[in-house]
């Protein structure tokens, strides 16, 4: 709904807004739009060209219209943004409460991540949301708690007394029952708050599923042919393993008609092609009741003296399987909590010769977790969401094997990792993945391995205890000793890299976005590329090493915009060669390289290097700072690095480089747009982030009736400043607004850059004032209103910044 184009109408109307509606009202009506107060924040799936091409469309609670409260950005461990994608979300906590999404292109179904609060007893709540079509209530979708809210430490529990809360969020899935055109409203909405208290919906994802994939010809039907029930009742396992065997020995397909089938042992596979109706329509699910260490799962057949170490029954046993598909449909399983030992992942065993194509999985332990040895093995165009433990793990012995166009969110432990525990992995590959809100440790890793290549993914909202990307020799039979160490080529291209990194609680400092450890033996005698990367928004540190020395690392062409502490955290050796290495908009400006191993930490300046010149070693870390501006490829006005610059003719002797002076931003760029803005109060659904989002006809507005009000925008860092431009929508009346320009460089200490005056908006001359202010060097610029002629509050449509 569009702004009203004479403000002095607003009130009388709100008023009797008010006294109309009851709480009935609330449940079916609304007399205009509300919209979330969320701060700008880059999507992982906005970054063209890398990650994951997804069926889905996704859309941000934080950004769409609702009544509810929006909740972060925040990433400290434990609290409830912290997991949110982007870090934010909104909390519906009473009656009538709604987010309301448009859809931007045809969908039939949709998935939307929520949380609710745990039960008492830590067994979890179920509760259902309203689902509205154009404001028409099409059904109840069922919500549960029950597969989140851990507690304590490494493993967890469920007990609500122990310590550290985490893993709150969940996923769930619907059809519409038709298929919706674009511009349709999409609610979610409480009718009730008897069974939750509270709703947190972080985002919506909505895609066209289209009709169930029928039977191959040919294909053996687990339903028509072995008696396979796909209502859901009783136990399948030995109805599915008739049927696969049968495929093997045939040389047939076997196909999973529509329908959700349960299984309380996984089925194991050789040989054979097993094929559903689509991941929305064939489902495999369920645990057994007695034993609850075999739950549904594929897995190949284990190799002796492999990765696994347990028992091995006869059927699963003289591995590697061979020459397996599996494709279309799901395993949405009942895992709860984590037991490592237990075999209740999704995809196991060791598989050569294998695709996995295009399927979903839930609620598992772990995705896909494959023991080898085993080679040439791949997952593609697949879902992996909501894991108690790893999304995908490459361990011990898997060659030639990647994972790409994937997606992973929600996993328990890391997102996508190898790991050749006393067998090498060699000639692997993480590709095209994007890789969201690990909870705990890293978005991608690999712990060891030889000839590595990491590239075209997007990492983002690391949680806890972890980075983005980390190359390490760690972990429990990773060393040269074994030949797993990590070796050969090691090349990481091509990544996005939003938000990542994070705290670890153990060692009470961050983590880096990009991280390397030395910790079983020093990394040596790779060659390790991080090379047209973009790290951006870091939760503290853009780079660290530590636990152990590294070297034969280069990065080459990689923007870091935005760290909460440092550019650089050396806390081991290492040698490294940067060129085209640009970091700006860090939290430690002055000192954006942490080292305290002296000479032990070199660069060699390859050239065309900026930003990350000047080192401390303090005794205290420092809080962090989170930025959300972060823009690849250096950002507005910058171009992405292009090529290899020339390398300098005299190498860097020293641990940092020579300082590269910053180039001032240039003066036709609006410095604010997209970052952190605040003010001392809002009316209605007018909040800051409007003066900041690029549309005229948006807008913020102070509380009424109550000066003086402020605005302040955070630029990151300090820059100059040259001027600031300031305007209302152009359709409104003129007024003059009398406000104060102040500016700091930290946030606690002020200076006046334009005492009180009086600025005429006019729509003759766009209701646009520009304020020059020559000679100002700011992070924080802040506006205070002591009047308007035009309405009692504080009102900008756009709080603009430029350069000198």
């Amino acid at each position: 709904m569009p702004p009203p184009a004479f403000r002095r109408l607003r009130a009388p109307l709100a008023a009797l807004t008010a006294a109309a509606l009851s709480a009935a009202a609330l449940l079916t009506v609304t007399t205009q739009p509300a919209h979330a107060a969320a701060v700008p924040t880059l999507s992982p799936l906005d970054v063209p060209g890398r990650g994951a091409a997804v069926k889905f469309k996704e859309q941000e609670a934080e950004f769409a219209a609702t009544n509810g409260t929006v909740i972060g950005p925040e990433r400290r461990y434990g609290t409830l943004p912290s997991e949110a994608s982007g870090r934010q979300a909104v909390t519906l906590s009473a009656t009538g409460q709604y987010v309301e999404f448009t859809l931007t292109a045809p969908a039939d179904a949709m998935s939307f991540r929520y949380s609710l609060p745990d039960s008492a007893d830590g067994r979890g709540r179920d509760a259902s949301i309203d689902l509205l079509v154009n404001g028409s209530k099409l059904k109840s979708v069922p919500v549960t708690s029950k597969y989140g809210w851990y507690y304590g430490g490494y493993p967890f529990n469920n007990n609500p007394g122990d310590t550290d809360p985490h893993h709150f969020y969940d996923e769930t899935r619907t059809m519409f029952g038709s298929s919706l055109p674009a511009g349709t409203k999409i609610r979610l909405q409480v009718s009730s708050t008897a069974q939750s208290p509270a709703f947190t919906v972080d985002l919506a994802d909505f895609e066209q599923v289209g009709a169930p994939i029928g039977k191959p010809a040919g294909a053996i039907d687990v339903v028509a042919d072995f008696g396979a029930d796909p209502t859901g009742a009783g136990d399948n396992t030995a109805r599915f393993q008739s049927a696969v065997d049968a495929g093997r020995a045939q040389g047939r397909t076997v196909y999973i008609p529509p329908g959700s089938y349960t299984l309380y042992d996984h089925v194991v596979v050789d040989g054979v092609t097993l094929a559903g109706a689509g991941p929305w329509y064939s489902v495999l699910g369920g645990r057994d009741p007695v034993n609850r260490n075999r739950a549904a799962g594929i897995y190949g057949k284990y190799v002796a003296g492999g990765g696994y170490g347990g028992a091995v029954r006869p059927q699963e046993a003289n591995g590697p399987s061979r020459n397996v598909t599996l494709r279309d449909f799901a395993v949405i399983g009942d895992i709860r909590e984590r037991v490592d030992d237990d075999q209740v992942n999704a995809l196991g065993g060791a598989m050569s010769d294998s695709t996995v194509d295009n399927l979903w999985i839930q609620h598992t332990k772990v995705g896909a977790w494959m023991d080898g040895p085993m080679d040439r093995f791949t997952i593609r165009n697949s879902r992996i969401l909501d894991q108690t433990a790893d999304g995908v793990n490459f361990h011990t012995g898997v060659t030639n094997s990647t994972v790409t166009n994937t997606f992973v969110r929600n996993t328990g432990d890391d997102g996508l990792a190898s790991w050749p525990e006393r067998v090498p992995n060699a000639g692997d590959s993480f590709t095209h993945n994007t890789v969201v809100v690990p909870v705990l440790a890293n978005n991608i890793v690999t712990y060891g391995g030889r000839d590595f290549t990491i590239s075209d993914n997007v990492m983002a909202d690391t949680v806890s205890n972890g980075g983005g990307l980390h190359i390490a020799n760690r972990y429990p039979g990773v060393g040269s000793g074994w030949g797993t160490a990590v070796a050969g080529t090691v090349n990481a291209l091509r990544n996005t890299l939003i938000r990542t990194g994070n705290s670890d609680y153990n060692w009470n400092f961050g983590v880096g976005a990009v991280w390397f450890s030395g910790l079983n033996e020093p990394i040596s005698g790779a060659a390790i590329t991080i090379g047209d990367t973009d790290i951006l928004d870091s939760s503290y540190e853009a780079i660290q090493t530590i636990e152990g020395s590294s070297s034969g690392i280069a990065f080459t062409g990689v923007t870091i915009d935005g760290a909460g502490t440092y550019a650089i955290q050396a806390q081991a050796e290492s040698t490294m060669r940067f060129t085209g290495v640009k970091a700006r908009n860090i939290a430690q400006a002055a000192t954006p390289t942490h080292n305290c191993v002296g000479a032990g930490f070199r660069i060699t300046d390859g050239g065309g290097n900026s930003g990350w010149a000047g080192s401390t070693c303090g005794g205290t870390w420092p809080a962090p700072q989170f930025t959300y501006g972060g823009r690849p490829g250096g950002g507005p006005g910058t171009p992405s690095p292009s090529g290899t610059p020339s390398p300098s003719t005299t190498p860097s002797p020293t641990p940092t480089p020579t300082p590269t002076p910053s180039t001032t931003p240039p003066g036709t760029v609006d410095l604010l747009h997209g970052r952190a803005i605040a003010a001392s109060s809002y009316t209605d659904v007018y909040p800051p982030q409007r003066a900041d989002d690029g549309d005229r006809a948006s807008y913020w507005e102070s509380a009424n009736n109550a000066f003086p009000q402020w605005i302040t925008g955070d630029l990151g860092s300090p820059v100059a400043v040259g001027r600031l431009v300031l305007t209302l929508p152009p359709g409104w009346e003129a007024r003059t607004q009398t406000l104060t320009v102040q500016a700091s460089t930290d946030g606690g200490s002020w200076s006046t850059v334009k005492p009180s005056a009086g600025y005429r908006f006019d729509p003759a001359t766009g209701n646009t004032v520009t304020v020059q202010a020559p000679g100002t060097t700011a992070r924080y610029l802040r506006l205070t209103f002591t009047g308007n002629t035009g309405w009692p509050a504080g009102q900008l449509s756009e709080f603009q910044v430029y350069g000198p």
